[in-house]
């Protein structure tokens, strides 16, 4: 059964080309679904049934486990078996069919426009490090990249002259998306300091040895002007969760937002017209001279 694993995990890096964080994700899944069948003397993979895997996702709910993490591990199960399907080494699958427990959604955490506005517009001091951590800053809330996308991007994927951006998002699929006006002249700006340094790497964003940099980075920088200018904790999907509130706000187009943020379901960007409720509730409260509500309700 290990070994097994081991081979589809292999495929997943090398014929699949899944993202590093994708696959230390299932490898930390599915051997927790290894172990379980240890638990339960269950010696391959085709003799682990329906009841089984009902039984994990008991026992995992029961430690605390969300109910998010454990519908990430019955997709990694799901994936294993159409692997271990395809190459005729089992003949079904036991997660087929099983939901997780749902559990509280919680709302993303966004900036309103005045704090993103405060961020992108304080000071930047005239330095590599600096130059490039705006560019960063200004190009993830311009265009709602995900944070492997941003670091994923290559000079060549940005047309400054057109103002767009092509990504390489979930599952391997390209978007294009436009880039704003003060995003481009940053970029810009960073592209003039980042020549200074002597690179072979292709990357848009490099570190100060000239390798692209690494999504830990760029989350260390981001955690450090949100601390800097915002006295708050701050990591890129904000940034992401506010652009896509913020275009919500104004225009109401929630699948103009789905195609911006690259959701293949739709439901997935739903979460923002609550946000956007929330928004207005708010709004409302504070406005409406006979709209205010006691605090218990």
């Amino acid at each position: 059964m290990q070994l097994q694993l081991a081979a589809y995990i292999e495929y997943l890096q090398s014929e699949r080309q899944v993202s590093a964080h994708t696959l230390s994700a299932y490898h930390s899944d599915l051997a927790k679904v290894l172990d379980f069948t240890q638990q339960q003397h269950v010696d391959t993979w085709g003799e682990l049934q329906v009841a089984h895997v009902r039984q994990l996702v008991a026992q995992l709910h029961k430690g605390g486990l969300s109910g998010r993490s454990i519908a990430r591990l019955l997709s990694a199960v799901r994936g294993l078996y159409a692997y271990l399907v395809r190459e005729g080494l089992c003949q079904h699958d036991p997660a087929a069919g099983i939901r997780p427990p749902k559990g509280p959604r919680k709302l993303p955490k966004v900036l309103d426009v005045d704090r993103a506005q405060q961020l992108l517009d304080s000071p930047v001091a005239d330095d590599f490090s600096a130059c490039r951590d705006h560019a960063i800053l200004e190009l993830l809330y311009s265009s709602g990249l995900r944070l492997s996308e941003l670091v994923g991007l290559n000079r060549a994927d940005i047309d400054l002259a057109q103002g767009l951006v092509l990504v390489l998002g979930k599952g391997n699929k390209q978007r294009l998306l436009p880039v704003g006006s003060k995003a481009i002249a940053a970029v810009q700006h960073w592209l003039t300091v980042r020549d200074q340094v002597q690179s072979h790497d292709q990357a848009l964003f490099i570190g100060v040895r000239g390798r692209r940099m690494s999504p830990q980075l760029v989350r260390e920088r981001v955690r450090q002007a949100g601390a800097r200018e915002l006295g708050q904790h701050l990591h890129p999907h904000m940034l992401r969760h506010s652009f896509a509130s913020h275009i919500l706000e104004s225009s109401h187009d929630l699948r103009a937002v789905q195609e911006l943020l690259g959701h293949t379901d739709i439901s997935t960007t739903q979460i923002y017209t609550h946000l956007d409720f929330q928004h207005l509730a708010q709004v409302y409260d504070q406005a409406h001279p006979r709209a205010r509500r006691k605090p218990t309700e």
